[in-house]
C-alpha cells in the first residue's frame, strides 16, 4: 500500500473501525480457521518429502506410502472444513459490516436538509450504497482473507524455504523488487481512474432515474430516440473508464505471475543444480518447489489485493465524504426548560432569505402575523410563495430573531418540535408506491380504517377511491402514476388532513382540481380554519375569495394584504386575476349552454 493510500485509510478507518471490534470474536475465529488451513497445507510439502525421500533411499515400503497418502488425504479433508468456517466467519463479517454501513448512509440521508438534497442527485446516493459498498464489502472481505492469507502464507513458506537452503531462497525471492515497484506505480492510478468510474456510475443511475420518472413525458414529446442515444453516450464513457481500470487490473498479475515464473525458474536452474552436486537432497528439491509453488499465489494476490484495497479506500473515502456533510439546519444544543411552542402561529420580522448558492434574495423584508384561521397567499410566479412556505416548515435555516413559531424563536425549537406540528402538501404530490390507505395513512401509520376514510372525505376522494378495483387496497403504482393530477393531490391532501396538526399548509396544491370540486375542498378549509392556522398559496381566485385574509406577493416582498373584496377593489393585479378567470369562467358555462341546448333539441326530435 502507498504511503497515500496509507494516509487515506488513516481518514476513513472511522468509518469501518466499529464494525472491526463490534465482530471481533467472529473475525478471531475466522482468522483462526484460516491459519489452519494455511499450516495444514504447510505440512503436505513436508509429508511429500519424506516420501521422496524414502523413494529415492529405497526406505519405502507398500504401508509408510498408505500412511503418508492417508495422512494428506485427512489434511485436505480438515482444510476444506476450516476453509467453509472462514469463508462463512469472515466473507460473513464482511456482508455485516456493509450492511451497518448501508444503514449508517440511509439514516445520515434522512437526516439532511433541502440543501443537501438538491447538491446530492438520486444516482449520486443510490452509487454510494450500491457500488461503493460493494467495493468496501470486497475489500473488507474476500480482500482481507487474500491479505491476510498471503502473508501468513508467504512468511510460513519463506521460512521453510530457508530451513531448507538460505542460498536457494535469496534466489528465488530476487524477482520480488520489480513486483513492488510496479505495484506502487499501478495502484496510484487505480485511485484515480475508479473514482472516476465512481463518479460515472452515479451519473449514469440519476440519468436511468430521471427517465423513468418521466417516461410519459419522453413519450409525449417523442424523445425515445434522443434518450437512448444520450444513454448510450452515458454507457460508452462508462465503459472506456471501465477499460481504464482493467488495464491497471490487467498489469498487476501478469507482472506478479511473471515474477512468481522467474523465482520458479531460479529455483528449477540453481536447485537442480544443487540436488546434483549433492547440497539438498531430491526431497528437499521436491519440498523447494512445492514451498514456492505456494508463495506464487501471495505473489499474484499481492496485485489483486492492492486493486481491492485502492477501490475499497477510493469508495471509503466517498462515503465519508458524503456521512461528513452536516446539514445547514441543525437542533438548537439548548432548548430551554420547556421547549414546546404555544397555540400555532407564525411571526415574521423582517424575514430576509437567499438560497444557498444564491446571488438574489427570494425574499426581502418579509413582516407578518398568522394565527389561526385560512390565510390565503398570491402572486405572480417566481414571486416568492413557495419559498416562504419552505421557510415556515423549516427546510432551509433563517437568521436568529426573523421566524416565530407559537411565540418562540424557531431557531430555539428542535425541528422535529416544528415539523410535528405542520401538515404540509407542495406542489408536487409526492405518493408511494402502496395503497392508497398506506399512502392517506403515512403520517399516521396507527390510524383507524374509519379516520382515514374521514380524511379522505374531507379531501373530496371517498368517492374516487371505491371506485377503484380494490378500493383503499388498490395500489398507486410509483409516485402515484396509475392517478390523475387530482386524484394525487386530494390523496396528497387527505394525507395532511389525517395527520391532524395544527397547521395546514396547502402549496399551491389544488391546481387541478375542477370548480364543483375546489368548491367542497374549500368548505372543508372552512371549517378546519376554525380550530387550525391553515395557509393556503393559490392563484385562483374562487379559493382565495373564502379566506379569512390574502397576502400578494411581488418580487420577494408583500405587495398588499387584505380582505378578498378590499383587494378587489384597490389591487390591480388582484382585479386582472379576477377578471380573468371571470371570462375564463363564463366562456366555459357558454360553450356548455349550447351543448346542453343541442342535447335537449336531439331529446325532443326522438320524443317526436
Amino acid at each position: 500500500m502507498t504511503s497515500s493510500s496509507r494516509q487515506r485509510f488513516n481518514q476513513v478507518s472511522g468509518l469501518i473501525r466499529p464494525g472491526f471490534s463490534r465482530y471481533r470474536n467472529r473475525l478471531l475465529l475466522g482468522f483462526a480457521a484460516l491459519i489452519g488451513v494455511d499450516f495444514l497445507q504447510l505440512i503436505i510439502p513436508r509429508l511429500l518429502k519424506i516420501a521422496v525421500d524414502g523413494l529415492a533411499a529405497g526406505r519405502a515400503t507398500e504401508r509408510t506410502l498408505l500412511v503418508i497418502g492417508l495422512f494428506i488425504l485427512l489434511t485436505a479433508v480438515i482444510a476444506a472444513f476450516l476453509r467453509f468456517c472462514w469463508r462463512y466467519l469472515i466473507v460473513g463479517f464482511s456482508r455485516l459490516l456493509e450492511r451497518d454501513i448501508r444503514n449508517r448512509i440511509y439514516a445520515h440521508v434522512l437526516t439532511m436538509d433541502r440543501p443537501f438534497l438538491e447538491k446530492h442527485t438520486t444516482g449520486d446516493i443510490m452509487a454510494h450504497v450500491s457500488n461503493d459498498l460493494q467495493a468496501v464489502q470486497m475489500a473488507c472481505g474476500i480482500g482481507l482473507v487474500s491479505a491476510f492469507d498471503a502473508l501468513v502464507m508467504s512468511t510460513a513458506a519463506i521460512c521453510f524455504m530457508l530451513y531448507i537452503d538460505v542460498e536457494l531462497t535469496l534466489l528465488a525471492l530476487l524477482p520480488m523488487p520489480l513486483l513492488a515497484v510496479s505495484t506502487r506505480i499501478l495502484t496510484s492510478r487505480l485511485h484515480h481512474r475508479f473514482n472516476l468510474v465512481q463518479e460515472q456510475f452515479a451519473q449514469l443511475t440519476e440519468f436511468v432515474r430521471s427517465a423513468l420518472v418521466s417516461i410519459r413525458l419522453i413519450k409525449a414529446y417523442t424523445m425515445e430516440s434522443l434518450q437512448k442515444r444520450d444513454f448510450e453516450k452515458l454507457g460508452k464513457k462508462f465503459v472506456r473508464s471501465n477499460i481504464k481500470v482493467a488495464y491497471v487490473q490487467g498489469l498487476l498479475f501478469p507482472l506478479a505471475t511473471l515474477v512468481g515464473h522467474l523465482g520458479m525458474l531460479m529455483v528449477l536452474y540453481f536447485g537442480g543444480r544443487f540436488a546434483i552436486e549433492g547440497k539438498i537432497s531430491l526431497g528437499d528439491f521436491v519440498a523447494f518447489v512445492t514451498y514456492l509453488s505456494m508463495l506464487v499465489w501471495p505473489m499474484m494476490a499481492i496485485g489483486w489485493v492492492a486493486s481491492l484495497a485502492q477501490r475499497g479506500l477510493t469508495s471509503l473515502n466517498r462515503i465519508q465524504t458524503l456521512l461528513s456533510t452536516v446539514p445547514l439546519l441543525k437542533d438548537p444544543t439548548d432548548t430551554g426548560e420547556d421547549a414546546a411552542p404555544g397555540e400555532p402561529s407564525f411571526r415574521l420580522r423582517n424575514l430576509t432569505f437567499t438560497y444557498p448558492n444564491g446571488t438574489h434574495p427570494a425574499l426581502r423584508n418579509i413582516s407578518l402575523e398568522l394565527r389561526r384561521g385560512v390565510h390565503g397567499i398570491t402572486g405572480r410566479t417566481g414571486s416568492g410563495k413557495s419559498t416562504l412556505c419552505k421557510l415556515l416548515v423549516r427546510m432551509y435555516p433563517v437568521d436568529d430573531g426573523t421566524l416565530y413559531f407559537g411565540g418562540r424563536d424557531v431557531n430555539s425549537l428542535p425541528l422535529r418540535t416544528v415539523r410535528d406540528r405542520i401538515g404540509y402538501v407542495g406542489q408536487e404530490a409526492v405518493l408511494f408506491s402502496a395503497t392508497v390507505r398506506e399512502n392517506i395513512a403515512f403520517a399516521r401509520p396507527e390510524a383507524e380504517f374509519e379516520e382515514i376514510v374521514a380524511a379522505a372525505r374531507a379531501a373530496v376522494i371517498h368517492d374516487d377511491i371505491i371506485s377503484f378495483p380494490h378500493g383503499y387496497e388498490t395500489v398507486v403504482g410509483e409516485r402515484g402514476v396509475t392517478l390523475s393530477g387530482g386524484q394525487r393531490q386530494r390523496v396528497a391532501l387527505a394525507r395532511a388532513l389525517l395527520s391532524d396538526r395544527p397547521v395546514l399548509i396547502i402549496d399551491d396544491a389544488l391546481s387541478a382540481l375542477d370548480v364543483e370540486t375546489e368548491d367542497e375542498v374549500l368548505r372543508s378549509f372552512t371549517g378546519a380554519g376554525r380550530d387550525r392556522l391553515v395557509l393556503l398559496v393559490s392563484q385562483r381566485i374562487k379559493l382565495l375569495s373564502g379566506t379569512d385574509g390574502v397576502i400578494i406577493l411581488e418580487k420577494g416582498e408583500i405587495a398588499d394584504r387584505g380582505l378578498h373584496k378590499d383587494l378587489l377593489s384597490r389591487n390591480d393585479f388582484y382585479q386582472i386575476m379576477y377578471a380573468k378567470q371571470s371570462r375564463e369562467n363564463a366562456g366555459k358555462e357558454e360553450g356548455a349552454a349550447p351543448a346542453m341546448t343541442a342535447v335537449g333539441r336531439r331529446s325532443g326530435e326522438e320524443d317526436a
